[in-house]
C-alpha cells in the first residue's frame, strides 16, 4: 500500500544557495513542500521561481522570530521563557504574524497553503495564540491554512533531550489547533542534532520506517554557500545530496512512499 509523505524543506529564502538547493530538489521531484522566510531581503526575487513551481508543491509561512534580517532578533531561549512565563504580548505577535503573511503573499500573489515556525516558535504558548488570531484576520473561514504540529514529533532523531523539550514546550499545540478548525499534521518527523556528524541518511531510513500515511518530515537542505549566519550551514549540502541521490529514490520505492502535497487524512483520496 502506498504511504503519503509530505517532504518540506524548511527556509526558503534564508540565502540564495539555499533556495537554488530547494528548487532544484522541486524539479526532481524530491520535495513535496517548501515554508518562505517572508522576511529575507531575498524573498521579492525569488517568489517568482517558486511561484512557477507552486503546482507541485505546497508553499508555506516559516514564521521567523530568531533569524535577524536588518533587524534585531532575539534568541530560541528568550521565546521559550517568556512563553513559557506568559510574558509576551499577544497583539504585538499578532502584528508580527500580520507582517509577515503580507510580505509573503505581496510577492507570491496569494496567501501560503500553510504556517509553521523557524524553530517551532508558532506553537510556543501565547504566540499560537497571536498566530491563531492572525489567521482569523487574513483567511477564510473555509480555507485555512494547514498547521505543522511539533506536539506529535514522532520519532527523536538523534537527541532525545532536543525533542523531548520540543514536545513539552509545545503541548496542547495540536489539539487547541483542531478545536478552532485547523487541519495539523498528525505526524511529524525530521528533527535531529543537526551536526555535520549526523547520520541524515540513517536518520531518514528510520523515520520514512517509522511515519504514518499523511506524515510530515521536515528537512533542511541547500547547495553549499557563504552564509555567515547560518548555524546549520554544514548539515545542508549534506542533505542536499543524499535527497538528490538514486539512494534516497530507492529508500522511497523501498517503503511505497509517494511524496505529495499534504492532505488531512480525513479527506484524503
Amino acid at each position: 500500500m502506498t504511504k503519503r509523505l509530505t517532504l518540506c524543506a524548511d527556509d526558503f529564502a534564508q540565502s540564495g544557495s539555499i533556495s537554488a538547493g530547494i528548487l532544484q530538489l522541486i524539479d526532481a521531484g524530491r520535495l513535496s513542500a517548501t515554508s518562505v522566510l517572508s522576511q529575507s531581503p531575498h524573498w521579492p526575487e525569488l517568489a517568482g521561481e517558486l511561484k512557477a513551481r507552486a503546482n507541485r508543491v505546497d508553499v508555506g509561512l516559516h514564521f521567523n522570530l530568531t533569524h535577524a534580517f536588518g533587524a534585531p532578533a532575539k534568541p530560541l531561549s528568550h521565546w521559550l521563557m517568556k512563553s513559557q512565563l506568559r510574558q509576551l504580548s499577544q497583539p504585538t505577535l499578532r502584528d508580527e504574524m500580520l507582517a509577515q503573511i503580507d510580505r509573503f503573499a505581496e510577492h507570491f500573489g496569494r496567501l501560503p497553503d500553510f504556517v509553521d515556525g523557524h524553530q517551532h516558535v508558532h506553537a510556543l504558548p501565547v504566540i499560537r495564540d497571536a498566530l491563531f488570531d492572525a489567521i482569523q484576520h487574513r483567511w477564510p473561514e473555509d480555507r485555512l491554512p494547514y498547521l505543522r504540529a511539533p506536539d506529535k514529533l514522532g520519532h527523536p532523531g538523534d537527541n532525545r533531550l532536543k525533542s523531548l523539550i520540543l514536545r513539552s514546550v509545545c503541548t496542547n499545540f495540536d489539539e487547541q489547533a483542531q478545536q478552532r478548525g485547523f487541519a495539523t499534521t498528525p505526524w511529524f518527523g525530521g528533527m535531529y542534532s543537526l551536526t555535520p556528524q549526523a547520520d541524515f541518511a540513517g536518520l531518514m531510513q528510520s523515520w520514512l520506517a517509522r511515519s504514518p500515511n499523511h506524515a510530515l518530515i521536515m528537512c533542511h537542505p541547500g547547495l553549499p554557500g557563504q552564509d555567515a549566519d547560518d548555524p546549520i550551514a554544514a548539515c545542508r549540502s549534506r542533505e542536499y545530496d543524499y535527497l538528490a541521490s538514486d539512494a534516497f529514490a530507492e529508500l522511497c520505492q523501498r517503503h511505497q512512499i509517494s511524496l505529495t502535497r499534504f492532505q488531512p487524512e480525513t479527506v484524503a483520496a
